[in-house]
């Protein structure tokens, strides 16, 4: 009898989905109808949407979709190129001005994803010798792509300038989030740009924080009174599109233009998209009562959740309940979603083994209503 072994890779995804099913880590993607908003369905169960990052309700909103509808009738569809061959129409140009001019800054070089331009921010912009410095929590792009860069990467503890000024060089680049995406807490901008030398550099990705936070939605920098060299904007949250932007100044963009792989090679976003981007960017800055809603909403969650065990208080829509094992998170969950409630478990490893928890969102679509209904549930599920 002839015995045939399975070739390398067929075993290594074997033994890869087998550990993870042990370990209770398997995930597997659900469809939705009506994911982007506050309510949705799943088969024929209906959920109040607890997970979302559509911070201002935006991804449903009427006016909005008007606008991407009208991008398409004026643009057509897709942008057909990268943008150095004939993917750049005047709306990325649009687009690209409107975020300077509400930034603050000079450019703004456009991207499909915020994962794509963090990769492409420090790939393109790191050498060998050089010194990366990176908050421990940051997100998986920029931690990737700093193991992966030419730089020697060092971590520091999380949002402890302390530490940092400790590792700190000339020339040292520093990167951090601006509100951190599974702990809802922000950095402490202001110390950190500070401590750094005059020839080090600060970015910070403001995924969590643009249209959120500081005036008209500027985002975390804006509130802290901060302008790092580098600003990294994503229109996946807050704006309720997708897509991201660098932000930077004339020559930074310029070498970005030339050397960041991400943005040279990359078919350029949908013009209609970019159409529809500059107007979230006037809703956002113009709509004040988006944010007046979630701050109601954030002291709501907070009168009616803050004795919970595993409460973390946040001045973001992004609030953290520690549930300590995977096993843990996942059984809340469950039960969260058996009476109505959508909420996702986060677990190893997006956060650390031991640190599982339930990552609850608020949106500017949610009410009061929803946001009682919730903590009642949350506590009839914890008591159990």
């Amino acid at each position: 009898m002839i015995c045939f072994m399975k070739p390398a890779f067929d075993q290594r995804i074997a033994l890869a989905l087998e550990e993870r099913r042990q370990q209770g880590l398997n995930r597997q993607l659900t469809g939705l109808c009506g994911g982007n908003g506050s309510r949705f369905s799943a088969g024929e169960h209906a959920y109040l949407n607890f997970s979302s990052n559509d911070y201002l309700g935006l991804a449903t909103d009427a006016e909005l979709a008007n606008a991407w509808k009208k991008g398409i009738d004026l643009l057509g569809n897709g942008s057909a190129a990268s943008p150095l061959v004939t993917g750049f129409s005047s709306a990325h140009q649009a687009l690209e001005s409107r975020l300077c001019q509400w930034l603050g800054y000079s450019r703004a070089i456009l991207f499909s994803s915020g994962f794509s331009a963090n990769q492409a921010m420090l790939f393109a912009l790191l050498q060998k010798g050089d010194l990366l410095l990176q908050d421990k929590l940051n997100h998986a792009s920029l931690i990737e792509a700093g193991m992966l860069s030419p730089a020697t990467m060092k971590r520091f503890k999380h949002n402890d300038v302390t530490h940092l000024k400790a590792l700190i060089e000339p020339n040292a680049l520093v990167v951090t989030e601006g509100v951190f995406s599974m702990d809802g807490d922000s950095a402490p901008l202001q110390a950190i740009e500070q401590c750094l030398p005059n020839s080090a550099w600060l970015a910070v990705d403001d995924a969590h924080g643009i249209g959120v936070l500081g005036e008209q939605g500027r985002g975390s920098c804006n509130q802290a009174g901060v302008k790092p060299q580098i600003l990294v904007v994503t229109f996946g949250k807050a704006f309720g599109l997708s897509g991201a932007a660098i932000l930077c100044d004339e020559s930074t963009g310029d070498y970005l233009t030339q050397f960041a792989r991400h943005h040279v090679y990359s078919t350029a976003m949908p013009p209609s998209l970019a159409y529809a981007l500059t107007h979230a960017i006037d809703l956002i800055d113009t709509q004040q009562w988006r944010r007046d809603k979630l701050q109601e909403l954030q002291a709501c969650y907070h009168d009616q959740c803050a004795s919970l065990e595993g409460y973390v208080e946040t001045d973001s829509p992004i609030k953290p309940v520690l549930m300590g094992s995977s096993a843990r998170a996942l059984s809340v969950a469950n039960a969260l979603r058996e009476q109505g409630f959508w909420l996702t478990a986060i677990r190893s490893p997006t956060v650390p083994v031991d640190g599982a928890r339930l990552r609850i969102t608020l949106t500017a679509n949610h009410t009061v209503e929803h946001v009682t209904q919730l903590a009642s549930a949350l506590k009839r599920v914890l008591e159990d």
